[in-house]
């Protein structure tokens, strides 16, 4: 079928395995993030798709034809890097030619697709400068356009907005979102920046250990992440993850904290698997301050402006993370007391897969 599919992609360097038995399929114009952790894979599974790293196993297959056999330049693929990788003796308009020439594009149609570029990334007044005499943002700019005119059917980013500054990046994220609209190409983004991924991606792909942890769309990730991994890297900050005690009860599991305190999940009962360890997860939007509740001492407060976020340790020493109002006056060694909403916690099995709420 159109699109990019993956059939069991493997990769080890120098004995250390990389990549285990990957499989994934993307549809055409669809934008996809690669997120996790330095050396989880996810930029090596990049360059296998490019062409710059050969699998040792697997096949990678786009729009119905195998690539993984066909050199860099016949896989229809145009890779964005990191580092913008522009010729600094070369115009803007001359680092966009440069892989059209080399392909023997006649030159009016250059000229053609280097405008119809430009005026997409609205860098026309750009055209003429070096590479030297462009801020950052305007070379990633430049980078994707020299991807763009290409017209290729699938786009790999490698961390494109990394060396920005945080205003940039930012500035740079929009306009990333919004030329996604005007691209017919799929789009696959490595990024360790989770906030770049929930924003633009229309499903995340999390890696760790060498494989594919939960591939769903950004909020389905989220709200009902597959295991303790995923749960406690997505978000900011991470969900606290408590041991606790299944508690006798109807349908749904209550739980029970280290200090003994009784907490109703919406999980269904049925769902748990018998016997093992159970742990409780909470993002902080879940965890109140509140007049009565789960007794706790305040560690820090950090005060972001329309919230605080307050780092605390509830009576059995186990660290909880919660949120009070901007305005918050509580500060470091206040007793407090929580409320917890269970409704919307996620419970994880002794091998850390996790099971949430009935969805409506």
């Amino acid at each position: 079928m159109p699109g990019l599919q993956l059939r069991g992609v493997s990769k080890a360097f120098k004995g250390t395995q990389v990549l285990d038995a990957v499989d994934l399929d993307i549809a055409p114009r669809e934008f996809i993030a690669f997120l996790g952790p330095s050396g989880s894979g996810k930029t090596t599974l990049l360059r296998i798709i490019a062409g710059l790293e050969t699998a040792d196993a697997g096949e990678v297959i786009l729009d119905e034809r195998r690539i993984d056999t066909l050199g860099p330049g016949e896989r229809d693929v145009a890779m964005v890097f990191q580092s913008y990788a522009l010729y600094p003796h070369m115009s803007v308009r001359e680092n966009m030619a440069f892989g059209l020439r080399n392909a023997s594009v006649p030159q009016a149609e250059i000229a053609s697709l280097i405008e119809d570029a430009a005026r997409v990334l609205e860098i026309e007044a750009l055209l003429d400068r070096k590479p030297a005499q462009l801020s950052g943002g305007q070379r990633q700019r430049v980078a994707i356009g020299r991807a763009i005119v290409k017209k290729p059917s699938l786009f790999l980013l490698d961390e494109p907005l990394s060396n920005l500054d945080a205003a940039l990046r930012l500035r740079t994220r929009v306009e990333l979102a919004q030329l996604r609209n005007r691209v017919d190409a799929a789009v696959i983004m490595v990024t360790h920046d989770q906030a770049e991924a929930m924003t633009l991606a229309d499903r995340i792909v999390v890696f760790n250990d060498r494989r594919i942890q939960q591939v769903a769309a950004p909020m389905e990730i989220y709200l009902r992440p597959a295991n303790r991994f995923v749960a406690q890297f997505v978000g900011s900050p991470a969900m606290t993850v408590l041991p606790v005690q299944l508690a006798d009860g109807g349908d749904k599991s209550a739980v029970l904290l280290g200090d003994g305190s009784r907490v109703e999940t919406g999980v269904p009962r049925s769902l748990l698997p018998h016997g093992g360890a159970l742990e409780l997860g909470l993002r902080p939007e879940h965890v109140r301050i509140a007049a009565t509740g789960v007794p706790a001492e305040v560690v820090l407060v950090e005060r972001l402006g329309d919230r605080s976020l307050v780092y605390a340790k509830l009576a059995d020493g186990s660290a909880i993370t919660g949120e009070d109002g901007g305005t918050s006056s509580l500060k470091s060694g206040d007793r407090i007391a929580l409320t917890i909403d269970g409704g919307s916690a996620h419970l994880f099995g002794a091998d850390g897969t996790g099971f949430h709420r009935a969805e409506a």
